[in-house]
């Protein structure tokens, strides 16, 4: 009856230590997507510091997962540890999956055609004096939207941060004006050091033109990965009618690297900011 005993332990213990290939497989590959996840981390030149870290997420989690198959093999309380582990990952995963989706639909929705009584220009980086690539991309894209809509009023928001020679605002002024859009259009407020700022400090700016931000429509143009954490900043503060204007990147790497980061900037916003 011991031996009986015995052997099924033993069996029971195999089962869970060897339930296939994939068990051994998770430490290997948590080494290759950590080492991967250090590297994209190191070189900023590639911009996808973002991507790094969560590949260095990643190999923890399947770090931890393997040493709970081990613990798990002769211990019920650890079974139960691993299976609570299991059912955290597949419901972060599916709320991070769920808040992706919407972010990339939202991305994709152009309100060009959607006549608006103002629109805001969202900064960006500033290398010294020149616009960021996604400063560029905004500015190209109002450029054409300020063309689309001849006799509306646009704020361009954004201060000065760290290894900016100039403000954002006056960087948006500088490009603009130089691509043909008359000064007199433009409305600058060149304090805000982030998004939820841009649309406090661009409310009495929008009054000071004749515009109710919680009644009329405000266009605003940023990139397409930031558009859904955009408006919802912006009703948040107040806004009534926002239209969205997205501003695509060029590379598509960068695109997922942000596409990536926004799902956590939205939760980040949803329960802090």
């Amino acid at each position: 009856m011991k031996r009986q005993r015995a052997n099924k332990q033993t069996a029971h213990i195999a089962s869970y230590r060897g339930k296939g290939r994939w068990g051994w497989m998770q430490l290997p590959l948590a080494g290759i997507l950590a080492l991967a996840g250090l590297v994209l981390v190191i070189v900023r030149a590639w911009g996808m510091r973002f991507s790094g870290f969560l590949l260095l997420g990643i190999a923890a989690l399947l770090a931890l997962s393997w040493l709970l198959n081990q613990l798990a093999a002769g211990d019920r309380r650890w079974r139960l540890v691993r299976r609570i582990f299991r059912g955290c990952v597949a419901a972060g995963l599916a709320l991070l999956v769920g808040l992706e989706i919407f972010i990339i639909n939202r991305g994709r929705s152009d309100m060009t055609p959607l006549p608006a009584d103002a629109v805001i220009v969202l900064g960006a980086g500033v290398n010294g004096t020149e616009p960021s690539l996604s400063l560029r991309t905004r500015l190209d894209k109002a450029l054409k939207y300020l063309e689309y809509w001849p006799d509306i009023p646009a704020v361009l928001t954004g201060g000065t941060g760290y290894g900016e020679e100039i403000s954002e605002a006056a960087c948006m002024y500088d490009y603009l004006t130089e691509h043909g859009v008359e000064p007199e259009r433009l409305i600058l407020e060149d304090q805000a050091a982030n998004t939820a700022e841009n649309f406090a400090l661009s409310k009495p700016l929008l009054e000071a033109e004749g515009i109710d931000p919680a009644e009329d429509t405000v266009a605003v143009v940023t990139n397409d990965f930031h558009l859904a954490r955009a408006e919802l900043i912006a009703h948040r503060q107040g806004y009534g009618q926002v239209a969205g204007v997205p501003a695509e990147l060029p590379w598509l790497h960068l695109s997922v690297n942000y596409y990536l980061r926004e799902p956590f900037a939205v939760v980040k916003t949803l329960l802090l900011d």
